[in-house]
């Protein structure tokens, strides 16, 4: 992929866009295969039956764990979101990022963008002039900073179907009336919009987003249309950034599970209910925990739709709460194991508490679905009685050498 903005030294977000991309999925394949070799060798010299311990590390022929080819993604216009800072001035607006001097620089050609998001920039870029809203900037330092302005970002969010999430990320709520009193205009000017909202931010701090947010459309959900499932995203919700890869995981993690045909199955850090839904199947019991309660109305909003639809039966025993993953695990109130886990978290992994656990559960199968592969080799480690037995990289952020791996565990 070309970029004029890498070429002229104004971004330099996509670390890798001077390798050629057959080369960075390779590497991607070889820093987890070497990232994962140390805990199969120690998995392998612990493991009773007899054999050899030396576990080979080649991606298409290691004994003890398979690899299955990668997915790899469309080399750019393959990002669902857009998050622009808003830097300039009310008259003149720019929608991108900002330099190390604190300047903006335009992004609104990105390549990572689909036609559908840069189409959507300049009607934002319009409004943002029309209802006066004034671009956030710092001007001092320490405690002769003053703050000034808004508009910190533009979220926007791609559907399937080509519908637009657009999020406001606010100061204070001094702009909602005149965003309110102009929105009209911006759904003319911009038809695909079909849920707006604002977020408060006051913070000045490396934070996205705030706690408050104001719904400013009378939808305040965005569908998102995975195979036959259509998942509800809201505002706050979490969603995989790369849909055409986010459908090739959750149809592997679906045939993994299909395969094994668990009763019942925890799916933790489940988000908007990506793995538990596509996963259900009639008379399987399958329970959601997800810490975020607006991503568990979201999921709980889907799997009321789908009840409703020709594959009840497939829904039926599909529940959602919010929670913390690892609490509602090793808690008290824990209700009866499930015969298979699936745990999606963050960069942090699911960290020694949970891995102890699942270690000491006696659970036989563990569907690991990992964005940091250097967390998910600690948690590995940590769970010598659970070794991977097949895995998949998912190139879900070319041109960085960020990626996803899903990883099935069984107890040996």
């Amino acid at each position: 992929m070309q970029c004029p903005h890498y070429d002229a030294g104004r971004c330099h977000s996509c670390t890798l866009l001077e390798i050629d991309y057959p080369t960075q999925v390779l590497d991607k394949e070889r820093h987890v295969a070497a990232l994962l070799a140390p805990v199969l060798a120690d998995k392998s010299a612990d493991r009773s039956t007899a054999g050899s311990t030396a576990l080979s590390t080649d991606l298409s022929t290691g004994s003890a764990l398979t690899w299955l080819p990668p997915v790899r993604s469309a080399e750019s216009a393959f990002r669902n979101k857009a998050k622009m800072v808003v830097s300039g001035t009310v008259a003149e607006p720019v929608l991108g990022i900002l330099d190390r001097a604190g300047h903006g620089v335009d992004l609104t050609d990105c390549g990572l963008y689909p036609d559908a998001l840069h189409a959507s920039f300049a009607p934002l870029a319009a409004f943002v002039t029309r209802a006066n809203l004034e671009p956030y900037q710092v001007s001092g330092v320490g405690k002769r900073a003053q703050q000034r302005g808004e508009l910190k970002y533009l979220l926007v969010t791609l559907s399937p179907d080509g519908e637009l999430m657009v999020r406001f990320v606010l100061r204070s709520q001094e702009a909602i009336a005149r965003i309110r009193k102009h929105l009209a205009s911006l759904q003319a000017d911009l038809p695909a919009l079909a849920v707006a909202s604002a977020n408060i931010q006051p913070a000045h701090a490396a934070v996205l987003e705030g706690d408050l947010e104001i719904p400013l459309t009378e939808r305040t959900t965005l569908p998102m249309r995975i195979d036959d499932i259509t998942l509800d995203l809201r505002p706050q919700s979490f969603f995989q950034t790369n849909t055409a890869v986010a459908t090739e995981l959750y149809r592997q993690a679906s045939a993994w599970v299909s395969e094994l045909n668990p009763r019942s199955v925890w799916d933790l850090y489940c988000g908007v209910g990506g793995f538990a839904l596509h996963c259900a199947a009639p008379g399987r019991v399958v329970t959601g925990i997800e810490i975020s309660a607006e991503a568990v109305a979201a999921a709980s909003g889907t799997v009321e739709k789908l009840r409703d639809g020709a594959g009840a039966a497939r829904f039926r025993d599909v529940t959602f709460a919010a929670g913390d993953a690892t609490a509602f695990a090793i808690g008290p109130e824990a209700p009866e194991l499930p015969e298979m886990v699936i745990v999606n978290p963050p960069r942090r992994g699911i960290g020694a508490d949970l891995a102890q656990w699942l270690e000491a559960s006696g659970i036989e199968h563990v569907l690991y679905s990992s964005c940091n592969a250097t967390t998910l080799a600690r948690d590995l480690a940590a769970m010598p009685s659970l070794r991977p037995v097949r895995a998949r990289l998912l190139d879900m952020f070319p041109q960085t050498s960020h990626y996803e791996v899903l990883v099935l565990l069984e107890r040996a």
